[in-house]
């Protein structure tokens, strides 16, 4: 592309509104256009690059026998009404009214969609398995868009989904969609760890998960990883272990006051007591079985709630800390809560990490006073019992090896559902004995959009992006020095010779100063950039090529010139 030709526009400031690297360098480098709240319009190099990665997509997916297909964005309320997942979708789905008063969902993911397609259309273990999946428009109505396209509110994804006829087949086919999605994410250039996953409300229980994580400071999941055995799961998954920990033993039990101090850290500072000879108290509501659930989940005084091993140890449809209103109902004076409470409603949950044994510090369950002195095991009624319920942190173990957390964005994720939505939507075909059975299903997403934005929050410098080969836009940034005609005509003639040879060009024929040029260059971060340095070439016909990731400039012939990029990017995994 001729840029004195091209719908282009860089930005020397970055716009106040941008969050994170990606989004400030994309709207910078003129790759995209902010319309609205987490709306964001794809201009000309964003398009080509995500064009790339959905190629990229299709190509491993046609090897595994994939069926690529495309489903309405809008689909009707029923459907998911049928999985009840209507109302349990909450805000983050919008609903709307078409003018004859039927009700349609903007689609967030395609479960239900897909299914109802299958059961209007397979009815025979014949043929099975197989897999259909879509590149298409999601759209999720986010309380808070931001981070650019991390947090859109629209966006575009990979959302596949299989059938099989038993747990046997679906496990053959996870395994060749994990080497594909491995494929995949090689194939884009990106750094990545595969973690294994806490699939929430979407994976079956005890079902296989895995998250693929895209390894950037500014990621918002903590991957928990042990680089001496190449374990990695998500931090909301990993079971870790806390080590060199003193407790106090056992002592008599005996209240204090405690004036306003309603924190373990604030007690323990008064006090002189160590942090972890304190338990926290936490007093959480659960739906189970839609009936309102209460549990008080005691922790180390440091550690934090994993609530989502919380929300899947009491199998919840979903959780949030009581209220005010409710604590009361309870006999509950939150700051200082206890489980030596008489109060019923509720079960005591202490995490693995509390020795049950020993003394610690607690609320007296009384205004302005705690307890000292408190053993779990002797001083709690028989309604309790323990689980792993801490969020796991720095410094933990799994074993003997301690753990590192990195950060993490999560670009894929791949699932076995199970029956959860087959047997909801009553979904049926016959067996080779001609009876009618429930299909298992997997679930294969991959976030576009996401990786274009990872891909750029991982490989990027204070100059702007630096596209992996893949896909980048284009291979190469072609721009003269000079306003000679003999050099223009040289320039015209690389550029025709280097289409040619079949790379992607963009061609600076604006004829602005070196530094604007290089400035551009740097930013839009193509992988190899070439300069016709009127002076140099015509001293001795060489020609500047430098290749963005690695800094390094080298010069040769103009007959050397498609053979030396060809290397490059070989070098940078363009064709890998």
């Amino acid at each position: 592309m001729r840029l004195s030709q091209g719908f282009w526009q860089t930005l020397k400031e970055t716009p106040s509104d941008a969050d994170i690297v990606s989004q400030q360098l994309m709207m910078r480098a003129g790759l995209m256009y902010k319309t609205g709240a987490g709306l964001y319009t794809y201009l000309p190099m964003a398009f080509k690059s995500l064009k790339k990665i959905e190629k990229i997509i299709r190509e491993e997916l046609d090897k595994i026998n994939c069926f690529e297909i495309q489903m309405p964005v809008m689909t009707p309320a029923e459907l998911w009404q049928e999985t009840g997942r209507l109302e349990a979708m909450g805000g983050q789905m919008l609903r709307v009214k078409d003018r004859a008063e039927r009700e349609i969902c903007f689609s967030p993911t395609n479960e239900e969609t897909v299914t109802d397609l299958f059961r209007r259309t397979v009815n025979s273990y014949k043929q099975l398995p197989v897999c259909l999946y879509q590149i298409n428009t999601k759209f999720r109505d986010e309380i808070r868009p931001r981070f650019g396209l991390m947090r859109a509110r629209e966006f575009t994804m990979k959302d596949g989904y299989s059938f099989h006829m038993d747990k046997a087949s679906l496990d053959k086919f996870y395994d060749e969609m994990y080497v594909a999605y491995e494929n995949i994410f090689k194939r884009l250039g990106l750094d990545f760890i595969i973690v294994e996953a806490d699939g929430g409300a979407m994976a079956a229980g005890g079902a296989k998960t895995h998250e693929f994580q895209v390894v950037a400071d500014s990621g918002e999941d903590y991957v928990v990883t042990v680089p001496k055995t190449g374990f990695a799961a998500n931090i909301e998954k990993a079971m870790t272990l806390r080590k060199n920990i003193t407790f106090a033993p056992a002592t008599d039990i005996a209240k204090f006051a405690t004036p306003n101090q309603k924190t373990c850290e604030e007690v323990c500072a008064a006090h002189g007591f160590p942090i972890t000879q304190s338990l926290k108290s936490l007093v959480m509501h659960a739906l189970i079985n839609n009936k309102d659930q209460y549990f008080m989940v005691m922790l180390l005084g440091d550690d934090s709630l994993n609530e989502v091993k919380f929300k899947n140890k009491v199998s919840a449809e979903h959780i949030r800390p009581a209220q005010q209103a409710e604590l009361e109902k309870l006999g509950l004076i939150k700051g200082f809560m206890g489980p030596s409470t008489t109060a019923e409603g509720f079960k005591v949950i202490f995490d693995e990490a509390i020795d049950m044994n020993c003394s610690y510090v607690v609320g007296a369950n009384e205004p302005d006073h705690h307890l000292k002195g408190f053993v779990p095991s002797r001083d709690t009624k028989p309604k309790n019992f323990r689980a792993d319920m801490r969020m796991t942190k720095e410094g933990d173990f799994i074993g003997d090896d301690q753990i590192v957390l990195k950060k993490g964005i999560e670009v894929g994720h791949i699932f076995q559902l199970g029956d959860k939505y087959t047997k909801s939507m009553k979904v049926t075909v016959l067996n080779d004995q001609g009876k009618g059975v429930t299909p298992l299903m997997g679930c294969y997403g991959i976030g576009v959009t996401r990786v274009l934005a990872s891909a750029i929050e991982q490989s990027n410098d204070k100059d702007g992006i630096i596209f992996p080969a893949s896909i980048s836009p284009y291979d190469i940034y072609l721009g003269y020095i000079g306003k000679t005609p003999e050099t223009k005509q040289v320039v015209e003639d690389i550029y025709i010779d280097l289409k040619k040879a079949g790379y992607e060009i963009l061609f600076d024929d604006r004829q602005l100063g070196p530094g604007s040029m290089f400035k551009d260059a740097d930013l839009i971060g193509l992988p190899v950039r070439i300069i016709l340095g009127e002076r140099d070439f015509n001293v001795d016909g060489m020609i500047e090529v430098k290749v963005r990731k690695t800094g390094e400039t080298l010069k040769c012939t103009k007959d050397a010139l498609a053979a030396t990029v060809k290397q490059k990017l070989q070098e940078l995994g363009k064709w890998n």
